[in-house]
């Protein structure tokens, strides 16, 4: 097949075109040009902003293309309307955070999010707050203007080997450190992610044969306890985990997600991490071990100083528990 890109070269979109290769596809990048652009010097690139100028991909057709870009729904806009007649399938990598409810785990027919103030300047960059709905502003750009032919693709948490976010590199780094390190408790607590791999494979797979409409996309969920056990035993580590309960770390200000990542108390918000995958399950999204996850991250992406406690408030917070 021929497969257009629109990014590939970050995270995700690198999995993808890497899947995508190795199938043996006809890949064309189309990028800025500013990040790991020596990457795949077996693939096309086309060099542009799609979002100030799409010449570089007019007069061309592909089979189908994946929008791992996407953020403003103009820009996602007018990449839909040029690629309808030359490209018979979008893939488009929206976000679970589309939905406008999480006080239960979203389904595909969800209510989804919807911006206060109307459309933003597309110049803007995304507030966090925007973010989910600004996703599904882009998904109504593709789906009106692919119909059948659009596939909405709603991550959870991605993660995996060159991970840039810190939000799941935390762990792995943290507990190879060794040492009393804080874990929330209950053990058994859930929280969802995905394996850019796993995801990038059934991008693919969507683009070669798969159904239209929209998918959550994640893994069903580990607990707290399976993530320990697994960075344990890939890092040899004697680190020893303290568990301490939830409502103790929320009454002392442990910020949810990224102070302490993955961790969701607010029962506003604990339906991120229970999203219905069945329907991404059906359709072939299949899943590696955790330890391959763990194993891959350490190997391949760091922790970033932005995301996880910091070791002097780690060391504050077990000494408050009493340890």
């Amino acid at each position: 097949m021929r497969l257009l890109f629109l990014g590939g070269t970050k995270f995700l979109g690198r999995a993808t075109v890497e899947a995508a290769l190795e199938r043996g596809h006809d890949v064309t990048l189309f990028t800025r040009g500013e990040t790991n652009p020596g990457l795949f010097p077996e693939a096309e690139k086309l060099r542009g902003d799609r979002s100030a100028d799409l010449s570089p991909i007019a007069g061309r057709s592909w089979d189908a293309v994946v929008d791992t870009s996407g953020y403003f729904p103009g820009a996602v806009r007018a990449s839909a309307e040029a690629l309808r007649d030359v490209v018979g399938r979008y893939v488009f990598v929206s976000s679970i955070s589309a939905y406008a409810d999480f006080s239960q785990g979203p389904s595909e027919g969800s209510r989804r999010a919807e911006l206060e103030d109307g459309h933003p300047d597309d110049e803007m960059l995304p507030e966090y707050e925007n973010y989910g709905a600004l996703k599904a502003l882009c998904e109504d750009a593709v789906t009106e203007n692919y119909g059948g032919r659009a596939v909405i693709v709603r991550p959870g948490l991605i993660v995996g080997p060159h991970d840039p976010t810190g939000r799941f590199t935390y762990w792995p780094h943290r507990i190879a450190r060794g040492g009393e390190f804080l874990v929330p408790a209950p053990a058994d607590g859930q929280f969802q992610l995905v394996d850019a791999r796993d995801l990038g494979a059934w991008l693919v797979d969507l683009c070669e044969d798969g159904d239209g409409g929209a998918f959550n996309a994640t893994h069903p969920g580990f607990t707290w306890a399976e993530l320990v056990e697994s960075t344990l035993r890939v890092t040899g580590s004697e680190a020893t985990p303290v568990w301490i309960d939830g409502d103790w770390l929320a009454e002392r200000g442990v910020g949810e997600w990224m102070e302490l990542p993955l961790w969701l108390h607010d029962p506003d918000w604990v339906g991120m991490n229970r999203a219905d995958v069945s329907r991404a399950v059906a359709a072939g999204l299949t899943f590696r071990s955790l330890d391959d996850t763990v194993r891959g991250t350490l190997e391949h992406a760091d922790t970033t100083e932005d995301a996880g406690l910091r070791p002097e408030r780690e060391r504050e917070l077990l000494e408050a528990w009493g340890r």
